[in-house]
């Protein structure tokens, strides 16, 4: 369930109730509060609050995120100060590649000698 929260006329915030996953582990985090800027996972201690745990990245957007407004950032997987910030719901966090990754193991399928 996604309840959305209007801000100002310019922000809206986004709120689940699925569970965040760090992109770098995997493992399941407690969603009692939002990802600071500083914030770690306590198992592996990759940052929290970056584009690779936030449910606007895209791969293939511009600037690979999906929030129109939003600055580039060039390490994804790096803490950032961005506002449009969301975790990404469940595993979906740091997947980048699975679609990718499906489409060419397909393509192989399809054409191997």
């Amino acid at each position: 369930m996604v309840v959305f929260t209007l801000v100002s006329t310019s922000r809206i915030e986004y709120s689940t109730d699925a569970m965040n996953v760090c992109f770098s582990c995997k493992k399941e985090l407690s969603s009692e509060s939002k990802a600071g800027r500083r914030d770690e996972c306590p198992s592996c201690g990759a940052d929290l609050h970056c584009c690779l745990n936030c449910r606007f990245y895209d791969r293939a957007a511009p600037r690979q995120c999906r929030e129109p407004v939003a600055e580039l950032v060039r390490e994804k997987e790096k803490a950032n100060f961005c506002d449009y910030f969301v975790f990404a719901e469940g595993d979906r966090a740091g997947s980048p590649d699975s679609g990718t990754e499906k489409a060419r193991q397909q393509l192989d399928d399809l054409f191997k000698k």
